[in-house]
């Protein structure tokens, strides 16, 4: 069995320069290879082969039969190296490849799916993968770099990370139209205490935030359901099983099919920010900084 292990592709592309000029002194220029060098490289293919590949004459070169072989595997291989190199430059440029983003309930109901659409667009040959989860999930996943982006409510304990803003929403009071706060144009989380709530689960950061404010106003939050999706939400609270809270934007469309009534929350908690967190800003993949990118620059 021949073994072409110790070759290298430089020996692999003179090779193919002297059979496309017919001269190693041409072949030799062309890799910026000394003369000399160049036909030792030439000779140690042919003895590794134990076949002649060129016949020497004094006007130059020419294959023989096992030369035209050895030619056409040599520029596949060329060729398919090339193609890898390619590919790799586009992986390290960032134009290829992939990036995980963990995001709250919040960012993909009212935001991501516009911006996302925006860079996907841009970058066709970047894959996301997205995935739904509370806030308090979304840092533990950047940390243990189970996801490369994190986008998460703002007062998220999120130690150890690096965070940037993102977008800013507002909270608002739903509630059914016949509801006596429904005539309201805005009220204090105070006086909504006194009825009924459907909320998302404890776990949530909007749930977290309600608990805690109730808990500072020593008052408790009753709740009658906890239902796990914005739209099960407003559908609860069109049945007049209680009032909710919920970004804006994100209860508007459902707010206007349902009969609901968005009523502004006074409280400036209502006003909350939603971040971006990596673990590190330069450790992170070429694609996953181009995203990261984007989505900072829509700041501005």
């Amino acid at each position: 069995m021949i073994n072409l292990s110790r070759f290298d592709l430089v020996t692999l592309a003179l090779f193919v320069a002297t059979a496309r000029h017919g001269s190693i002194s041409a072949g030799a220029r062309q890799l910026n290879l000394a003369v000399g060098a160049a036909s030792r490289r030439i000779a140690d293919l042919e003895d590794a082969v134990k076949t002649p590949l060129l016949y020497r004459r004094a006007s130059g070169v020419e294959l023989t039969e096992p030369g035209q072989a050895c030619l056409q595997h040599a520029m596949r291989i060329l060729q398919d190296v090339e193609q890898m190199a390619g590919m790799m430059s586009a992986y390290s440029s960032g134009t290829k490849g992939q990036v995980r983003i963990a995001a709250n309930t919040s960012s993909i109901t009212q935001f991501l799916p516009e911006d996302l659409s925006g860079f996907m667009a841009s970058h066709p040959d970047i894959r996301i993968e997205l995935e739904e989860q509370n806030s308090s999930v979304i840092v533990a996943a950047v940390a243990e770099n189970r996801a490369d982006v994190g986008i998460f409510a703002d007062r998220t304990p999120a130690a150890g990370l690096v965070t940037y803003p993102y977008r800013d929403d507002e909270l608002v009071l739903i509630a059914p139209r016949a509801h006596p706060l429904a005539a309201r144009r805005a009220v204090p989380f105070r006086d909504t205490l006194a009825y009924e709530y459907v909320s998302l689960p404890d776990a949530t950061s909007l749930a977290s935030r309600m608990l805690e404010e109730s808990s500072r106003l020593d008052r408790p939050l009753r709740l009658r359901i906890q239902v796990r999706s914005f739209d099960a939400i407003c559908r609860m609270v069109a049945t007049g099983m209680g009032v909710g809270i919920l970004p804006r934007i994100a209860a508007a469309p459902h707010a206007k099919s349902m009969g609901l009534k968005l009523v502004a929350l006074e409280d400036a908690w209502a006003r909350r920010s939603l971040l971006l967190g990596v673990r590190s800003p330069d450790a992170l993949t070429a694609p996953a900084r181009l995203l990261v990118a984007h989505l900072r620059g829509l700041q501005d």
